[in-house]
């Protein structure tokens, strides 16, 4: 009976550990979030002037956080759901005898030791999938919170409230409304996921390798806490940066997909009309805060999960010696 209670408790710490690490990067960036969202809306609005814009105006503070309470809700539900599904997918392939004979588990559990991560090592491949899939679920479930909270955040729309802005789009557009831009959002987050894992779990693996730990580092097989949380904050921001790089055109369709569903269509639509219109760099706006922002969000959420996971999981093998 025992042996059942950690992993029931496993699980559901894994939600509870995502939702803690969401809500918190979403409180502290929402600014950030803002910003990216009023400029991608125009490609002739600059980030200074919106910012100027903003704190200019009444209530500057307020305004520059405005939104928050969907984003809290998007991101905070949104990451329980992707580590929780995540973790049960690693999980699953890790334990998969079919699954290692093919080399989709690729790391020997004597190597993983003296790593800095607590969770399963996969192969590239089972990375890049996984990391996909769990995204891209999770998107699909918190995707009529997503439109809210991008419109709420535009200033193409005076919603006065969350319910006014759910029932306004319900009147104009349907259920389908809650899912405008779903297609480029997919696009964006499943690639970025899945490359995010796969250069965040490269990265730690490689400066775990390049950083000296002596025999008195490590602790009970693993690396201690004071060699991991640097190493795992590191490869966050480099994940982040690169994964964002490659995703960012996505990320611009989408807005203009959410903000502006009748005038741009669908994906393809979107692309060809922005580079028509306003060249192949419209599709690069708001990389710089959305690179920044990823950045922060992804290496403090990361480095704060595995944090709590790694806490949790030595508090449940020491509950299970001493049972």
């Amino acid at each position: 009976m025992s042996n059942d209670r950690p992993a029931r408790a496993s699980s559901s710490f894994h939600f509870l550990a995502g939702l803690s690490t969401g809500v918190l990067s979403a409180s502290l960036l929402q600014p950030a979030d803002l910003l990216k969202t009023r400029v991608q809306q125009s490609h002739s609005t600059s980030l200074i002037h919106t910012f100027r814009a903003i704190t200019r105006g009444p209530n500057s503070l307020r305004q520059l956080w405005r939104g928050t309470l969907p984003s809290v809700i998007r991101t905070g539900f949104g990451s329980a759901l992707y580590f929780s599904t995540l973790n049960a997918l690693r999980q699953h392939v890790s334990q998969s005898n079919i699954l290692a004979s093919a080399g989709v588990v690729s790391i020997p559990a004597s190597n993983v030791r003296s790593s800095s991560s607590s969770l399963p090592q996969l192969s590239n491949l089972a990375n890049l999938t996984t990391g996909a899939i769990a995204r891209a679920s999770a998107g699909l479930i918190m995707m009529p919170v997503t439109v809210i909270k991008v419109r709420y955040e535009s200033n193409l729309y005076s919603y006065k409230s969350l319910f006014g802005a759910g029932s306004a789009i319900l009147k104009h557009e349907g259920i389908k409304g809650f899912f405008s831009g779903f297609g480029a959002t997919a696009i964006r987050d499943a690639p970025y996921a899945g490359l995010y894992v796969v250069f965040y779990e490269q990265s730690k693996r490689r400066l775990s390798q390049l950083k000296e730990v002596s025999d008195s580092s490590i602790l009970t097989g693993e690396m201690k806490r004071t060699a991991s949380v640097p190493i795992n904050f590191v490869s966050g921001v480099l994940a982040s940066g690169l994964a964002t790089a490659i995703t960012n055109p996505f990320d611009a369709v989408k807005t203009r997909l959410q903000l502006m569903p009748g005038k741009y269509g669908n994906l393809v639509q979107a692309s060809r009309q922005m580079v028509k219109e306003e060249g192949l760099r419209s599709l690069f706006d708001g990389l710089g805060l959305r690179m920044g922002r990823k950045a922060v969000s992804s290496a403090l959420a990361w480095t704060v999960y595995e944090e709590l996971i790694r806490r949790a999981q030595s508090q449940w093998r020491e509950a299970d010696v001493s049972l």
